[in-house]
């Protein structure tokens, strides 16, 4: 990674627009960036790194990176080119930042913006220039990261170098050394193993514990079931507090089950003898409560049937009565039937009577005349009105039609007036709009003639735009040209000059071979053959080669390197001199004006253009519109015509229609009377006829329900004489219901009955002999009974308990067997992880030096820091010091395996790094700063750094010190480093000529080259 330009808008403490020319600075190799204290010197390398990374290094994060002294219309902005990995890009940032709003008053937020481009050899026009790679954030940070192979901690360690960092490290424990290596090396998938081992550690320990836990329920729940008799757990189930996970915990809770369902088996064969016993005892107290219950059965019985013969004797008395009252009902039973048709007839006549009541009352209360009247007649003169007011009803009819013409035609003459207002309304809008239309056609076609000018206008400007499009591509061609040759020239002269080296190399080299050619035919000679120069077989002192002795192999590859940079000088002129070409064809095409003024003219002319353009467009719209116009001319006209002859033809169909409704509603006048309607009339009429119709009827079913009651009181009278009573009163008073007959007829049955099952009862044998014995003894038998029932009962739940405790132990054992097998290889599987994870965690025994993984793969890291550490350090330090890392023990419960140790060859001796004084401690830490850097570099890929800066500690140098450090740092130079130094030391200023001066002043801080000269 090579920096080649930063730009700072802005930014930090600089208000403006700053400029840094890398490639000009460190042309050397070495650079110093100075500058007062707060100037902004650090500032830079945070634009450099915001640029990278969006993000500015360490606790500055936290601040704002706008200037607080810069113009409010300037946003700030980070423009960086580089070279990566071989590829020269182009970074432009912008932060979120408040501006002032374009329009209005008041403040907005610019969102933040990125731009990635790229330098390459077509940029889409056959001409080398800037190619845009992305304009998103997240794209460009994943290119310029895979680029670099760097985090942005990782960068702002092993590029920008802050030493306090490192004196920090150096002097720090091994935590702090921690801290940071972690951050460089992304050791965190370590930290994950470990916390994997971890996790699988509880979980194996859980699945144990779960195991345990089971364990112990099994034990009390075998406990429990076999009883408080049994043998106890204590002594065959580890407790918890005793036995580690890993041990075996089945072997003694097994063989404690074994003696347990032993004990539960001979309990069962107890109670099984117990139970038989219980239920022959059962049996006997069950065959002497059954004899005491037949015995007491039969003595009841007897009793019983004793009690019931006597109470019916004493009802025979009632009986008689209730025989003689059955026998006087049967002989009314004749005149029930025909009483019932009487009542019958008697509430037909009372309902009919109660009809015409109500009839006669709504006839009197109609609100005709005619009706109340008739309300008191009789059926022959109500029935002739009906008849009367039917026929007026019908006569009705015809009015009635009469009517609804009439109202016919008093709507249809309505409709026919808003008809004919209508008309005479589209007649005044047709004359309004042929009054307005001379005025619009003389608009119109003023509008179509404008048009047409503008048509032939566009037609002009086209012509025109044409020409001067094509000058501005020339003039920008043009311009483009003299670039290329502006950056060609001095690259055909470096051509030049380095085939001019080449060829003068190639010279040196040939008279340098002409010179030691004696040396090259010397190494030729053998002894005893003639030499091919004197001819002479003896050689005594054959030439020696000198110390930089050239072959002709070295002359070959001289003259084929300086063929080689001819060649490409050759062709870089060729290509200067087709630019040339090129240039002076699209010069004469463009003609003396600029670009800026070609393109101003393009676009004065693209707005008349634009003008004319829409104003010729407006020629068709037009042209439609006068046709359109005509049209509406022609429909207007007729519209006006038409209305004219519509309100004529409507007025004349009004007036008829007044003559025929003035004489159907004179005859429908005299039709309805006093009504509102004929139709109403027709109604009430109608109405009435039906009130006398009712009347009439009812009037007629009341004369024939008072003839069929005459009737009925005849046939009672009849019936009662037949059945021999004196009359229908006298049957009445004896008749009972048929339901109390079948009562009474049914009470004697049963009173006779009951009478004959006593004395049957009383006559049976074996009745007679338990009533002749002593009471049974039911008590003394129950007893005896129940006590039989609570031994049987006990007995049964006594031999259940102990088949259930049996089974449940069997149970418990399977279980147990079961767990016994599957905590084995669990315990197995967590005495490995447990064994794995402590190791890793730096807890076991095992682990001497207590280093975790992460910590050890740390220490590997460190090592490798400091081998590459002490190779700059013997030089810093004059042979002196080396660095060595040191897996010692910390004190207390501190961590091992991240110390570093200083070696002092003057001594022999090792020492801690605080030991070491100021200047020491500087080159130390800066020693460790670029060996980190080395190792960072080759973790992330080995991508070539080639620009680094080393901020600060200069200044506890003395000269002897300063100058070991320079060494060391021309050393990085020489590898094709550029290396910048920021500091204020007085001594660096006359060191290194290439500087970058930082001034800060009250309207901001400003950048300026500056040599030694400048100090």
């Amino acid at each position: 990674m090579r920096l080649h330009g930063l730009t700072i808008t802005a930014f930090g403490p600089f208000a403006g627009t700053e400029t840094v020319d890398f490639d000009a600075l460190a042309a050397g190799g070495l650079f110093l960036l100075r500058g007062a204290t707060g100037a902004g010197k650090s500032s830079v390398l945070d634009a450099v790194c915001f640029a990278l990374y969006g993000e500015v290094p360490g606790a500055r994060r936290a601040g704002r990176l706008r200037s607080d002294h810069a113009d409010p219309l300037r946003l700030t902005q980070v423009r960086l080119e580089l070279t990566l990995g071989g590829r020269r890009l182009e970074i432009t940032r912008l932060p979120e930042q408040l501006r002032p709003k374009k329009v209005g008053k008041g403040t907005t937020v610019e969102r933040a913006q990125t731009l990635l481009r790229e330098w390459v050899a077509d940029s889409g026009d056959g001409t080398p220039g800037w190619r845009a790679v992305s304009k998103s954030h997240q794209e460009a940070g994943e290119e310029i990261h895979r680029l670099i192979g760097m985090s942005r901690e990782q960068f702002c360690q092993v590029v920008l170098l802050p030493q306090g960092d490192f004196a920090r490290f150096l002097r720090g424990d091994s935590e702090e050394r921690g801290k940071l290596l972690r951050r460089l090396f992304d050791t965190e998938r370590f930290q994950h193993v470990e916390a994997w081992l971890a996790e699988q550690r509880r979980s194996h320990e859980a699945a144990v514990q779960t195991g345990r836990r089971r364990l112990r329920d099994l034990a009390s729940k075998a406990e429990q079931a076999a009883g408080p008799q049994a043998e106890p757990a204590a002594g065959w189930v580890p407790a918890e507090e005793e036995a580690h996970p890993a041990v075996d915990l089945t072997s003694g809770v097994l063989g404690w089950a074994a003696i347990l369902r032993s004990g539960a088996a001979e309990q069962l064969a107890v109670a099984g003898a117990a139970l038989a016993g219980a239920e022959a005892g059962h049996r006997r107290a069950e065959a002497a409560r059954g004899a005491a219950d037949e015995l007491a059965g039969r003595q009841r019985r007897h009793r019983e049937a004793a009690r019931e013969a006597a109470r019916l004797a004493e009802g025979a008395p009632a009986m008689e009565r209730d025989v003689d009252r059955l026998a006087a009902a049967r002989a009314a039973v004749g005149v029930e039937s025909v009483l019932h048709l009487r009542e019958a007839a008697g509430a037909t006549h009372r309902a009919a009577r109660e009809e015409e009541r109500r009839h006669r009352a709504a006839l009197a209360d109609s609100p005709v005349a005619e009706g109340r009247a008739l309300s008191r007649a009789e059926a022959e003169e109500l029935a002739a009105a009906e008849h009367r007011l039917r026929a007026e009803v019908v006569r009705l009819e015809a009015a009635r039609a009469d009517e609804r013409r009439c109202e016919e035609l008093r709507r249809e003459q309505a409709s026919l007036d808003a008809d004919r207002r209508r008309a005479e309304e589209l007649a005044e809008e047709a004359a309004d709009w042929l009054a307005d239309f001379d005025g619009r056609l003389a608009a119109l076609q003023e509008e179509q003639s404008a048009a047409r000018a503008a048509g032939a206008r566009v037609e002009q400007l086209d012509v025109r735009h044409g020409e001067l499009t094509e000058r501005l591509a020339a003039a920008r061609l043009r311009d483009e040209l003299r670039a290329a040759i502006a950056l060609a020239e001095p690259r055909a002269l470096a051509r030049r000059t380095e085939a001019l080296d080449a060829r003068e190399h190639s010279q040196d080299l040939r008279e340098r071979r002409l010179t030691g050619m004696a040396a090259e035919l010397a190494a030729q000679l053998r002894a005893g053959e003639a030499c091919r120069v004197c001819g002479s077989p003896e050689h005594p002192e054959p030439a020696r080669p000198a110390s930089g002795q050239v072959g002709a192999q070295d002359e070959e590859r001289a003259r084929a390197a300086q063929a080689q940079a001819e060649q490409v000088a050759d062709t870089a002129e060729r290509e200067l001199a087709g630019l040339r070409v090129r240039e002076a064809t699209a010069a004469g095409a463009a003609g003396p004006e600029s670009v800026a003024a070609l393109a101003e003219a393009l676009g004065t002319l693209g707005r008349e253009h634009r003008e004319a353009l829409r104003a010729a467009e407006g020629l068709g719209p037009v042209t439609r519109e006068l046709e359109r116009l005509a049209q509406d001319q022609a429909r207007q006209l007729g519209a006006l015509r038409d209305a004219g002859e519509r309100t004529a033809a409507l007025t004349a169909r009004v007036q008829t229609l007044g003559g025929e409704q003035e004489e159907l509603a004179r005859r429908v006048a005299a039709a309805r009377g006093d009504a509102a309607s004929v139709s109403g009339r027709a109604s009430a009429l109608a109405r009435l006829a039906g009130g006398v119709a009712a009347v009439a009827g009812a009037a007629r079913v009341c004369a024939d329900a008072a003839l069929r009651l005459k009737e009925a009181d005849d046939e009672l009278a009849r019936a009662a004489a037949a059945a021999g009573f004196p009359g229908p009163e006298e049957a009445t008073a004896v008749l009972l219901p048929r339901e109390e007959r079948d009562r009474l007829e049914a009470r004697l049955t049963g009173h006779r009955s009951a009478l004959a099952a006593a004395e049957q009862q009383l006559a049976l044998p074996e009745l007679a002999e338990a009533a002749a014995r002593p009471p049974a003894d039911l008590p003394g038998t129950q007893a005896a009974l129940l006590a039989a029932t609570g031994r049987l009962r006990r007995a049964h739940a006594a031999h259940e308990a102990a088949g259930e405790r049996c089974a449940a132990l069997a149970g418990i054992g399977r279980q147990l067997a079961e767990l016994a097998s599957s905590l084995a290889p669990a315990l197995d599987r967590y005495a490995r992880i447990n064994r794995l994870a402590s190791v890793a965690a730096g807890t076991s025994t095992e682990n001497r030096l207590r280093m975790r993984l992460e910590s050890y793969v740390l220490a590997a890291r460190l090592e490798q820091v400091a081998a590459a550490a002490s190779a700059r350090l013997v030089r810093m330090s004059g042979g002196r010091y080396t660095l060595v890392h040191s897996d010692g023990r910390g004190t207390g419960n501190k961590r091992s395996g991240l110390a570093l140790r200083v070696v002092d060859a003057w001594t022999g001796t090792e020492r801690d790094t605080s030991t070491l004084s100021g200047g020491e401690s500087f080159f130390a830490s800066l020693a460790l700063a670029l060996g980190l850097a080395d190792v960072v570099t080759d973790e992330a890929g080995g991508m070539p750094l080639d620009t680094l800066f080393i901020d600060e500690g200069f200044g506890t140098l003395d000269e002897q010190a300063l100058e070991e450090v320079m060494d060391v740092l021309d050393g990085l130079r020489e590898r094709d480093r550029a290396v910048g130094i920021v500091s204020h030391v007085a001594d660096l200023k006359s060191r290194i000529p290439a500087q970058l001066m930082v001034r800060k002043g009250r309207r901001g801080s400003t950048l300026a080259l500056a040599g030694r000269e400048d100090s």
